[in-house]
């Protein structure tokens, strides 16, 4: 008796309808791949240790990575040994940061992202022209305790449309609106819509603040998510961005969705009768992540996963220019 061990293995009925749906564009952004490079080129160029101050981006696998290589992780700079390098963070910092830094003498490479860097001048700007601010976004997340830093005589926090009702305005025809890079598209024009109805002169800022690697990503899990039976978003739990991935692919119709930080976290009963498993990832993720949750559910007898493109990125951002010029200097000596 012979067995033809060349031949594919027969799928059952339930199998051969299975999809795993992947979406294009997903994972890092020009802002976290320009943070990440950044510690990195510093490890190489002044060696260990280097400080950043909080996370450099919001995810614990980049950043055990990195404190591996002999990046240490602080929360404040009296953290700090004086004289020291350290890295600000993808998510910015205020001038009271910065002002610090300098009292301690501290080597400074600013690693904010250039989008989150656009909304500090255009808060600065509304104040210089003594407006009254109103910055949607989540209390306490890193990136708005910086842009608020920029003018908080003039910047009030609105972190929903159920806090419009109590605002309070010196003129309300000077008013403006600022926004978190990454929050919601669909959630910031609802508190948007409710500032304005209170607020008719409410003005714009001059650009989207929704940073274009967050609404892509939101655009591509909308359509991996109409028809899906669950959706995987792999993130961290601190990351803004990938929480609301989760939201608007339940909001766009997906079965059920949940944030997982790697493949370890998958619950195997989330698959029990599930066709359609549609898989996405946030800004600060590496895509190693995302392939180690396609090798789980290929042996789960999922198939490859089929990639569904909503949008081009080819957006890159320079190296912080302080550290261009150390690299450039290193490459002369």
């Amino acid at each position: 008796m012979s067995i033809d061990l060349g031949q594919p293995r027969v799928l059952s009925p339930d199998e051969a309808e299975r999809e795993v749906l992947l979406a294009a564009p997903r994972g890092y952004c020009a802002g976290v791949d320009r943070a990440v490079i950044t510690v990195e080129k510093a490890l190489d160029l002044y060696g260990s240790p280097v400080y950043v101050r909080k996370q450099i981006v919001h995810n614990k696998h980049v950043v055990s990575d990195l404190e591996a290589r002999g990046a240490i992780f602080v929360e404040e700079l009296d953290e700090v040994p004086a004289g020291a390098t350290v890295v600000f963070s993808a998510h910015g910092v205020s001038p009271e940061v910065h002002r610090q830094a300098e009292v301690r003498s501290l080597k400074t490479i600013d690693a904010t992202c250039p989008l989150v860097t656009k909304v500090h001048h255009e808060a600065k700007r509304f104040a210089a022209d003594d407006y009254d601010i109103l910055l949607i976004g989540h209390e306490g997340h890193e990136e708005v305790e910086g842009t608020a830093g920029e003018a908080p005589e003039h910047i009030q926090l609105v972190q929903s449309p159920a806090d419009v009702a109590g605002i309070v305005v010196r003129d309300p025809a000077k008013v403006a609106w600022l926004s978190q890079t990454t929050l919601s598209v669909d959630e910031t024009l609802e508190t948007v819509a409710a500032i304005r109805e209170r607020f008719p002169q409410l003005l714009d800022p001059p650009s989207d603040d929704i940073c274009y690697a967050t609404q892509n990503r939101q655009l591509a899990v909308k359509e991996i998510a109409k028809d899906a039976d669950l959706v995987i978003v792999v993130g961290s739990g601190n990351s803004s961005n990938s929480v609301r991935l989760v939201e608007v692919a339940l909001e766009a119709g997906a079965a059920a969705a949940y944030r997982v930080d790697d493949a370890s976290e998958i619950v195997e009963a989330w698959l029990d009768g599930v066709r359609t498993v549609s898989v996405t990832s946030g800004a600060s993720v590496p895509e190693e992540l995302v392939e180690g949750v396609l090798a789980f559910l290929a042996e789960r007898g999922y198939p490859d996963a089929k990639a569904v493109h909503s949008a081009e990125e080819s957006l890159i951002f320079a190296l912080p220019p302080e550290l261009r010029r150390d690299l450039r200097a290193a490459s002369k000596s």
